[in-house]
């Protein structure tokens, strides 16, 4: 009988251990290939913050229709692993058309010489479905605008920048300014 009652007692502080390690090793998103990262900023009045996974070029083709990363013509996360988080605390104009207030999932088209930037209200989801198609219901879409990319110098880690004239999202060998007052 004691026998009995040790064995389980020893089994399940096994489960709790493995269990504990486990979900501090999900926890820890630093240590993903494709790293959290944020960028904040004033535009005006308004301060706006993004929070992101940065995934890196390492070699891949990234843009155009047999991008692996991020096609074009075909809805992206806008970032790695969960969607990108966008989130201003006042109204603002992007690409002179009213966001208001609040947080919203990002998204973006790429294309050769037009994106399409997509503020959608579902927040907190994983950036892509099982198919691997960005996970976007575009019900929920607030604001859709449309921008022109830019070449500029390679940039291995996608990084988004805030300035007094928008933001900026680079990656790869292209800059995607967005207009934000």
């Amino acid at each position: 009988m004691k026998t009995l009652q040790m064995t389980r007692i020893l089994a399940l502080t096994l489960a709790g251990v493995c269990m504990t390690m486990i979900s501090f090793a999900q926890g820890d998103k630093a240590s993903r290939p494709s790293p959290p990262a944020t960028a904040s900023g004033k535009i005006g009045g308004a301060t706006i913050t993004i929070n992101y996974s940065s995934p890196s070029v390492k070699g891949r083709n990234v843009w155009d229709p047999a991008g692996t990363l991020a096609p074009y013509g075909k809805v992206w996360r806008a970032g790695a692993n969960e969607a990108t988080i966008f989130e201003t605390d006042k109204d603002i104009k992007v690409e002179g058309k009213t966001l208001p207030a609040g947080k919203y999932s990002l998204f973006a088209t790429p294309g050769e010489k037009d994106w399409k930037i997509i503020f959608n209200s579902q927040t907190g989801q994983w950036g892509i479905k099982r198919g691997g198609e960005a996970n976007r219901d575009p019900a929920n879409d607030v604001l859709t605008v449309e921008v022109k990319p830019k070449k500029t110098a390679m940039t291995e880690k996608l990084v988004y920048e805030v300035n007094s004239k928008g933001v900026d999202l680079k990656w790869d060998t292209v800059d995607v300014p967005i207009s934000i007052k």
